[in-house]
Protein backbone atom coordinates (compact mmCIF):
# COMPACT_ATOMS: atom_id res chain seq x y z
CA UNK A 1 0.00 0.00 0.00
CA UNK A 2 1.76 3.09 -1.32
CA UNK A 3 0.87 6.13 1.09
CA UNK A 4 0.10 9.39 -0.03
CA UNK A 5 3.85 11.11 0.34
CA UNK A 6 5.83 13.72 -1.21
CA UNK A 7 6.75 12.82 -4.87
CA UNK A 8 10.16 11.74 -5.22
CA UNK A 9 11.13 15.61 -6.69
CA UNK A 10 10.52 16.25 -3.09
CA UNK A 11 13.79 14.38 -1.77
CA UNK A 12 14.41 16.33 1.70
CA UNK A 13 17.00 15.25 4.21
CA UNK A 14 18.62 12.34 2.20
CA UNK A 15 18.59 11.28 -1.38
CA UNK A 16 16.94 7.81 -0.77
CA UNK A 17 13.95 8.85 1.48
CA UNK A 18 10.69 10.28 -0.40
CA UNK A 19 8.30 12.50 0.62
CA UNK A 20 4.82 10.56 0.64
CA UNK A 21 3.32 12.97 -1.76
CA UNK A 22 -0.32 14.25 -2.24
CA UNK A 23 -1.50 11.02 -4.48
CA UNK A 24 -1.17 7.90 -4.10
CA UNK A 25 -2.26 3.08 -2.71
CA UNK A 26 -0.87 0.76 -0.24
CA UNK A 27 1.79 -1.14 -1.93
CA UNK A 28 0.49 -5.08 -1.73
CA UNK A 29 -2.20 -3.94 0.08
CA UNK A 30 -5.89 -5.97 0.12
CA UNK A 31 -9.19 -4.73 -0.60
CA UNK A 32 -11.20 -2.90 2.64
CA UNK A 33 -14.55 -3.75 3.41
CA UNK A 34 -17.49 -1.56 3.87
CA UNK A 35 -16.95 -0.13 7.68
CA UNK A 36 -14.15 -2.18 8.28
CA UNK A 37 -12.00 1.74 8.37
CA UNK A 38 -14.75 4.04 9.58
CA UNK A 39 -11.87 6.32 10.72
CA UNK A 40 -10.31 6.81 7.65
CA UNK A 41 -10.76 9.99 5.84
CA UNK A 42 -10.17 10.92 1.75
CA UNK A 43 -8.27 14.40 2.00
CA UNK A 44 -8.85 16.43 -1.35
CA UNK A 45 -8.43 19.38 -3.16
CA UNK A 46 -11.41 21.83 -3.49
CA UNK A 47 -11.97 20.67 -7.32
CA UNK A 48 -12.32 17.08 -6.00
CA UNK A 49 -8.81 15.73 -6.45
CA UNK A 50 -7.60 13.01 -4.08
CA UNK A 51 -3.78 14.25 -2.27
CA UNK A 52 -3.96 12.19 0.83
CA UNK A 53 -5.57 10.23 3.82
CA UNK A 54 -6.58 11.48 7.14
CA UNK A 55 -8.34 10.06 9.98
CA UNK A 56 -11.00 11.28 12.49
CA UNK A 57 -9.93 13.04 15.91
CA UNK A 58 -13.89 14.10 16.58
CA UNK A 59 -16.56 15.60 14.94
CA UNK A 60 -14.90 18.83 13.89
CA UNK A 61 -11.26 17.81 13.44
CA UNK A 62 -9.39 15.17 11.53
CA UNK A 63 -5.60 14.45 11.14
CA UNK A 64 -3.59 14.51 8.42
CA UNK A 65 0.48 14.75 7.45
CA UNK A 66 1.92 18.07 7.31
CA UNK A 67 3.23 18.34 4.34
CA UNK A 68 -0.12 17.25 2.64
CA UNK A 69 -1.44 20.59 3.39
CA UNK A 70 1.48 23.14 3.23
CA UNK A 71 3.92 25.00 0.33
CA UNK A 72 6.47 22.33 -0.13
CA UNK A 73 8.89 25.90 -0.69
CA UNK A 74 7.29 27.88 2.69
CA UNK A 75 6.16 25.62 5.09
CA UNK A 76 3.25 28.14 5.00
CA UNK A 77 -0.28 26.09 5.02
CA UNK A 78 -2.52 26.35 2.07
CA UNK A 79 -5.87 28.07 3.10
CA UNK A 80 -8.65 26.21 4.30
CA UNK A 81 -10.59 26.86 1.34
CA UNK A 82 -8.14 24.51 -0.85
CA UNK A 83 -9.46 21.82 0.64
CA UNK A 84 -11.87 19.31 1.59
CA UNK A 85 -12.69 15.99 2.34
CA UNK A 86 -15.14 13.05 1.86
CA UNK A 87 -16.09 10.16 4.29
CA UNK A 88 -18.06 6.95 4.96
CA UNK A 89 -16.97 5.33 1.78
CA UNK A 90 -14.09 2.47 0.74
CA UNK A 91 -14.37 4.11 -2.53
CA UNK A 92 -11.64 7.12 -3.18
CA UNK A 93 -14.45 9.07 -5.77
CA UNK A 94 -18.05 8.52 -3.02
CA UNK A 95 -18.99 9.44 0.42
CA UNK A 96 -20.06 12.73 1.81
CA UNK A 97 -18.31 15.27 1.16
CA UNK A 98 -17.07 18.32 3.94
CA UNK A 99 -15.53 21.61 3.94
CA UNK A 100 -12.54 22.77 5.68
CA UNK A 101 -12.10 26.01 7.63
CA UNK A 102 -9.52 25.97 9.41
CA UNK A 103 -6.05 24.36 9.16
CA UNK A 104 -3.63 24.06 12.04
CA UNK A 105 0.12 22.92 11.04
CA UNK A 106 2.59 21.58 14.02
CA UNK A 107 4.57 24.52 14.87
CA UNK A 108 7.72 22.72 14.98
CA UNK A 109 7.23 21.11 11.23
CA UNK A 110 10.00 20.19 9.16
CA UNK A 111 12.60 17.53 7.86
CA UNK A 112 10.64 14.66 8.04
CA UNK A 113 9.60 15.71 11.83
CA UNK A 114 6.24 16.69 13.34
CA UNK A 115 4.53 15.95 9.91
CA UNK A 116 1.23 16.36 11.54
CA UNK A 117 -1.79 18.83 11.17
CA UNK A 118 -5.35 19.14 11.61
CA UNK A 119 -8.35 20.45 9.92
CA UNK A 120 -11.36 21.92 11.43
CA UNK A 121 -14.61 20.86 9.20
CA UNK A 122 -17.02 23.64 9.12
CA UNK A 123 -20.08 20.98 9.46
CA UNK A 124 -19.63 18.66 12.50
CA UNK A 125 -19.54 14.98 11.19
CA UNK A 126 -22.55 12.81 11.61
CA UNK A 127 -21.90 9.56 13.17
CA UNK A 128 -22.83 6.16 11.49
CA UNK A 129 -21.28 2.84 11.01
CA UNK A 130 -18.93 4.30 8.49
CA UNK A 131 -18.48 7.37 9.57
CA UNK A 132 -16.48 7.12 13.28
CA UNK A 133 -13.43 9.03 15.37
CA UNK A 134 -11.00 6.31 16.21
CA UNK A 135 -9.07 6.69 19.69
CA UNK A 136 -5.65 7.77 19.87
CA UNK A 137 -2.75 5.65 21.20
CA UNK A 138 -1.84 6.35 25.31
CA UNK A 139 1.02 3.84 24.88
CA UNK A 140 4.03 3.22 22.55
CA UNK A 141 3.75 0.23 20.40
CA UNK A 142 5.61 -2.92 21.25
CA UNK A 143 8.55 -3.70 18.95
CA UNK A 144 7.46 -6.29 16.84
CA UNK A 145 3.91 -5.94 16.93
CA UNK A 146 1.19 -5.99 14.15
CA UNK A 147 0.35 -2.52 12.86
CA UNK A 148 -2.31 -1.65 9.91
CA UNK A 149 -2.10 0.97 7.50
CA UNK A 150 -4.53 1.74 4.96
CA UNK A 151 -5.18 4.37 1.91
CA UNK A 152 -5.58 4.77 -1.37
CA UNK A 153 -2.34 5.70 -2.55
CA UNK A 154 0.06 4.31 -5.38
CA UNK A 155 0.48 0.61 -6.04
CA UNK A 156 3.55 1.42 -6.61
CA UNK A 157 6.27 4.26 -7.14
CA UNK A 158 5.31 4.62 -10.42
CA UNK A 159 2.26 2.70 -10.58
CA UNK A 160 -1.95 3.72 -10.55
CA UNK A 161 -3.56 4.69 -7.52
CA UNK A 162 -6.28 2.54 -5.95
CA UNK A 163 -10.13 3.58 -6.23
CA UNK A 164 -10.87 1.02 -3.12
CA UNK A 165 -9.39 1.61 0.18
CA UNK A 166 -6.59 -0.88 0.38
CA UNK A 167 -4.63 -1.98 3.87
CA UNK A 168 -1.85 -3.89 5.13
CA UNK A 169 -0.13 -4.81 8.10
CA UNK A 170 3.83 -4.24 8.77
CA UNK A 171 5.51 -4.41 11.82
CA UNK A 172 7.01 -2.27 14.45
CA UNK A 173 10.61 -1.61 14.68
CA UNK A 174 12.70 -0.45 17.75
CA UNK A 175 14.14 3.22 17.39
CA UNK A 176 17.31 0.93 17.24
CA UNK A 177 16.28 -0.96 14.87
CA UNK A 178 15.19 1.74 12.84
CA UNK A 179 18.08 4.00 12.91
CA UNK A 180 20.45 0.78 11.67
CA UNK A 181 18.17 0.03 8.79
CA UNK A 182 17.87 3.48 7.22
CA UNK A 183 20.09 5.75 9.25
CA UNK A 184 17.46 8.15 10.76
CA UNK A 185 15.12 8.38 13.31
CA UNK A 186 13.54 10.56 16.09
CA UNK A 187 11.44 9.60 19.12
CA UNK A 188 8.52 11.50 17.53
CA UNK A 189 8.50 8.81 14.82
CA UNK A 190 7.20 5.22 14.77
CA UNK A 191 9.13 2.85 11.94
CA UNK A 192 6.84 0.32 10.75
CA UNK A 193 8.70 -2.86 8.55
CA UNK A 194 7.58 -4.74 6.10
CA UNK A 195 8.60 -6.97 2.97
CA UNK A 196 9.26 -6.24 -0.39
CA UNK A 197 6.91 -4.90 -2.33
CA UNK A 198 4.37 -4.35 0.50
CA UNK A 199 3.97 -1.05 2.68
CA UNK A 200 3.29 2.69 1.98
CA UNK A 201 2.99 4.55 -1.32
CA UNK A 202 2.20 8.17 -2.76
CA UNK A 203 -1.32 9.46 -1.86
CA UNK A 204 -1.09 7.27 1.53
CA UNK A 205 0.80 10.54 3.22
CA UNK A 206 -0.94 11.77 5.69
CA UNK A 207 -3.11 8.55 6.57
CA UNK A 208 -3.40 5.83 9.47
CA UNK A 209 -2.38 3.06 11.15
CA UNK A 210 -3.36 1.34 13.75
CA UNK A 211 -2.32 -0.96 16.38
CA UNK A 212 -5.19 -2.44 18.54
CA UNK A 213 -8.17 -0.17 17.42
CA UNK A 214 -5.97 2.80 18.20
CA UNK A 215 -4.29 5.31 16.26
CA UNK A 216 -0.60 5.32 16.75
CA UNK A 217 1.26 6.49 13.33
CA UNK A 218 0.46 9.07 10.54
CA UNK A 219 1.91 8.10 7.02
CA UNK A 220 4.89 10.61 7.15
CA UNK A 221 7.56 8.90 4.28
CA UNK A 222 9.05 6.13 2.79
CA UNK A 223 12.43 5.55 1.66
CA UNK A 224 13.85 4.47 -1.28
CA UNK A 225 10.61 4.64 -3.12
CA UNK A 226 7.82 2.83 -2.68
CA UNK A 227 7.54 -1.56 -1.64
CA UNK A 228 11.25 -1.87 -1.20
CA UNK A 229 12.24 -3.44 1.92
CA UNK A 230 12.96 -0.47 4.13
CA UNK A 231 10.62 0.67 6.86
CA UNK A 232 8.11 3.47 6.49
CA UNK A 233 8.15 6.43 8.41
CA UNK A 234 5.11 7.51 10.80
CA UNK A 235 4.63 10.74 13.09
CA UNK A 236 4.05 8.67 16.37
CA UNK A 237 0.45 9.87 17.81
CA UNK A 238 1.46 9.13 21.24
CA UNK A 239 4.47 11.18 20.95
CA UNK A 240 2.19 14.41 19.81
CA UNK A 241 -0.95 13.09 21.25
CA UNK A 242 -0.97 16.54 24.07
CA UNK A 243 -0.16 18.57 20.74
CA UNK A 244 -3.36 17.30 19.00
CA UNK A 245 -5.79 16.87 22.25
CA UNK A 246 -4.86 20.61 22.84
CA UNK A 247 -5.71 21.73 18.93
CA UNK A 248 -7.82 19.55 18.54
CA UNK A 249 -10.63 21.36 20.94
CA UNK A 250 -11.16 24.65 20.06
Amino acid sequence: MALGLKLVGLLLIFATIVRALPSGRVVGGKDAEVGQFPHQVSLQRSDGLPICGASIVNERFVLTAAHCVVDKNTTVAHPPESFRIRVGSIYRGTGKIFYVTRVIVHENYGNFLNDIALLKLLDPLPWSNNVKPIELADSEVPAGEDVIISGWGRLSTDGPSSEILQWNTLKALTTKECRQTIDFTDGSLICLAHTENNGACNGDSGGPAIYQGKLVGVAGFVVGGCGTKNPDGYAKVFYHKEWILKNSSE
